[in-house]
């Protein structure tokens, strides 16, 4: 199982990326050891997450998010909730 995810950091910026181990992924963000945006940028709180049954499929979905505008992203979100 894979995950896409979006990350809202202590500036308000959205972080998204995917993972096949989104426990060891937060983890490695939260403690400054994940994404180099996300080390300048903590804390960060997982705001929304999505399963997808492979790594291709996972990457996509993390492409189409970051191709989104941030009300667009944020509409995501609210809609996750």
């Amino acid at each position: 199982m894979c995950y896409v995810y979006i990350l809202r950091c202590k500036d308000d910026t959205l972080y998204t990326g995917w993972t096949n181990n989104l426990e060891n992924r937060l983890n490695a963000h939260m403690t400054g050891q994940g994404a180099k945006y996300t080390r300048a940028r903590l804390p960060v709180k997982l705001v929304f997450v999505e399963k997808y049954p492979d790594r291709s499929s996972a990457q996509q979905r993390e492409y189409e998010i970051k191709q989104l505008t941030r009300a667009k992203k944020l509409e995501l979100i609210k809609k996750k909730l």
